[in-house]
């Protein structure tokens, strides 16, 4: 069995209790493989690059993700459990929830459909891609090497289209559906924590604004979405003596009338996208937002306007109304990392390389390279605590802070030296090398992705 890192190591280890102990031996060659490769994050071009540690047939590392027996649902909690411990346990946590498609191709794929590809898609064109939608949870996390927020995913679930789900005989269940049952796995797995889920206008239904206000949930998690306009808002209901319990209270004026009557709001500072700050005027108030046969959910919406002109209006809501209307908009806004994180697992981790048919494979692969982003950062951030981070810099371009490619390079570096450069055949070689060659080679074959 070949050494893991000393950083990491307790991290990485935690992973085996959703493997039985040969499984979690071959997770963890093509897991370092994943950090290693080059280019495809194919389970062929990981074996080829950490084939000096893959011991056993290569078929067998293909039946980790086909047939093995092993499940995501201990993986995601213990990583949600590594990340949660860099936010102290008094402060909120904010999980940012969105949806993302990678491109498949292939006839025979399973979950494969087409989905609206909202990167390239605009108000007036619709771009199509054909592939997996994955529903997507992320921790929104501030970590010691940088002064921005990272969202790391913690989990994650595959939307399957109407079709596939009648013809498996499955009850169809919507993006915002499946982000609500992963919501309700955090909160069941850490119930002394307080969760602020932050979601896009797909995610901002009155349906899944119910699920954060019903019993418990009221007491550990928050939404914060955008809003609609004209939504039906009622003043709570009054109590009466005769005839039926009422539903709703008196009508309230829709959100788009109190600012067309106000007109003027209250400047604030808020934080904006990006982890700037940024002046902007807003116009809020409370109501009970009302869905027939659906109940009543008690909201404080909030008006955006961007003073500087260079962002459209928008309007945000939370469930929580004891909530400011600043402390809303900076809640709203500090979702943004989650694209951000989508960009750098495509660039870097090969998320829409992958080759996976069978369904098995398909639910895991994906998944597991989401989760390899959370890890690599994990690794970087308890390696930057202990020594300063570094930062690739070159006369063209200087950075500030490192970015997810110098914690990459960095890990890299750490696998290198410390898994495959201490094994019997290569400790003799590189020990030879002159100390300023090895450095340079090492830096080298790190950041050559």
């Amino acid at each position: 069995m070949f050494s893991l890192p000393r950083t990491g190591r307790p991290l990485l280890l935690s992973f085996a209790v959703a493997f039985s102990p040969r499984s979690f031996q071959r997770a963890m060659v093509l897991l370092i493989g994943a950090i290693l490769a080059m280019g495809r994050r194919t389970v062929t071009n990981v074996l080829w690059t950490a084939r000096s540690i893959a011991e056993g047939h290569f078929s067998s590392y293909h039946r980790l993700f086909s047939r093995a027996s092993w499940s995501l649902w201990p993986l995601g909690k213990a990583l949600s459990s590594a990340v949660l411990a860099w936010i102290p346990e008094d402060q909120p946590v904010p999980v940012a929830a969105d949806d993302t498609v990678a491109q498949h191709r292939g006839p025979k794929v399973y979950g494969k459909a087409r989905h609206r590809d909202a990167v390239r898609s605009s108000h007036s064109m619709t771009v199509w891609k054909w592939g997996h939608k994955w529903v997507v949870l992320a921790i929104v996390v501030q970590l010691p090497f940088t002064s921005r927020r990272w969202a790391l995913p913690v989990l994650c679930a595959l939307y399957r289209s109407k079709e596939q789900n009648r013809a498996e005989g499955r009850r169809h269940k919507t993006p915002a559906q499946l982000a609500r049952q992963l919501m309700a796995a955090l909160i069941r797995w850490f119930p002394r924590r307080k969760f602020v889920f932050l979601g896009d206008g797909g995610f901002g239904s009155h349906e899944l604004a119910r699920f954060f206000v019903r019993g418990r949930h009221r007491r550990h998690a928050t939404l914060v979405s955008r809003f609609y306009p004209d939504a039906a808002l009622y003043a709570p209901p009054t109590r009466s003596r005769i005839g039926r319990p009422r539903v709703k209270g008196r009508k309230l004026p829709s959100p788009r009338k109190v600012v067309a009557q106000r007109k003027k709001g209250k400047r604030r500072t808020v934080t904006w996208y990006g982890g700037a700050t940024r002046r902007v005027q807003l116009i809020s108030d409370v109501g009970q937002w009302y869905r027939i046969g659906q109940g009543l959910v008690p909201v404080r919406w909030v008006h955006v306007r961007d003073l500087d002109g260079t962002h459209r209006y928008d309007w945000v809501y939370s469930t929580d109304p004891t909530l400011s209307p600043p402390q809303i908009v900076s809640f709203f806004t500090g979702r943004w990392p989650i694209e951000t994180t989508f960009q750098e697992v495509r660039h870097h981790l090969g998320f829409e390389t992958t080759r996976q048919r069978a369904e098995k494979s398909v639910l895991r692969a994906g998944p597991c390279l989401l989760g390899l982003f959370s890890v690599v950062c994990l690794i970087y951030a308890e390696q930057a605590s202990r020594s300063k981070a570094s930062v690739h810099r070159t006369p063209w371009y200087l950075k500030g802070e490192p970015t997810f490619s110098d914690a990459l390079a960095a890990v890299r570096r750490l696998f290198w030296e410390q898994c495959l450069f201490k094994q019997a055949c290569f400790a003799g070689g590189v020990q030879k090398l002159p100390p300023p060659l090895r450095r340079m080679l090492l830096e080298t074959v790190c950041h050559a992705a």
